[in-house]
């Protein structure tokens, strides 16, 4: 059942948990403009027509903050009209949340925007494209615009150390590399099992969306723990193994 529909017929039967534009737009933080755009892109559905006016469900409420998401993401308005257009027909608000919920950062510390100039008044040094460039590979840093990167603090003194220790910037890009290949494999496995397996199981024993939304936040620093301290003993092993190797053991 298209979205518009199922939305129309809810709204036949609950009329008081229908928004007029105006509610709508400050329930999302959106301006009118950007609502009828997104509307005549066909990534939210219609309004619900009641005579001359028009309303607005929880349908659309939750379908603007998804769109909203996957700006906050950096996907450009033709990757978020083909996500959208993935989502089931019949999908339910619940549903959709839990797409938005998905989408959230899994690391702890969120990235804080920063120019050149300020990045390099906090690190107390000139950074050139190369030092830039060593320091995007180490995962330190991500551009977010002309002049402007996103920076994990947590990690940059380490990447800074390593710097001054001359890592060369050819392994910062080999391993950046790694990271990528593998990190995108594992996340695509895990986001398998989530939906086959997870998801499915609160969904089966009634469970509200709160509780699976809870469910998802908390897999979060399980996932990346769990990853880290995987890595930990494989590199050990790997280790044990080059140790026994050369000592002909």
């Amino acid at each position: 059942m298209p979205a518009e529909q199922r939305a129309a017929e809810r709204g036949s039967d609950e009329r008081d948990e229908l928004l007029t534009l105006e509610e709508l737009t400050k329930r999302v933080g959106m301006s009118v403009r950007n609502v009828r755009f997104y509307t005549s892109k066909g990534l939210v559905p219609p309004p619900i027509r009641r005579g001359r006016s028009g309303y607005y469900s929880s349908d659309h409420v939750v379908r603007l903050e998804l769109v909203q998401e996957l700006q906050a993401h950096g996907f450009t308005l033709a990757a978020i009209e083909r996500y959208v257009a993935g989502i089931p027909a019949d999908a339910s608000p619940e549903d959709i949340a839990l797409r938005r919920t998905m989408l959230a950062p899994w690391q702890a510390d969120r990235p804080v925007e920063m120019t050149v100039a300020e990045l390099e008044r906090r690190t107390d040094r000139t950074l050139d494209g190369p030092t830039l460039g060593t320091l995007q590979a180490l995962g330190v840093i991500s551009p977010a615009g002309k002049d402007r990167y996103a920076v994990a603090l947590s990690q940059l003194s380490v990447g800074l150390t390593l710097l001054d220790l001359g890592f060369p910037p050819e392994a910062a890009e080999a391993a950046a590399k790694v990271y990528r290949e593998h990190g995108r494999q594992i996340a695509e496995e895990l986001m398998a099992l989530f939906h086959t397996m997870v998801w499915p199981a609160y969904k089966e024993s009634g469970a509200s969306p709160e509780t699976i939304r809870a469910v998802v936040e908390r897999l979060k620093p399980l996932s990346v723990a769990s990853l880290v301290s995987a890595y930990e003993t494989a590199m050990d092993e790997t280790r044990r193994r080059e140790v026994s190797r050369s000592t002909g053991e």
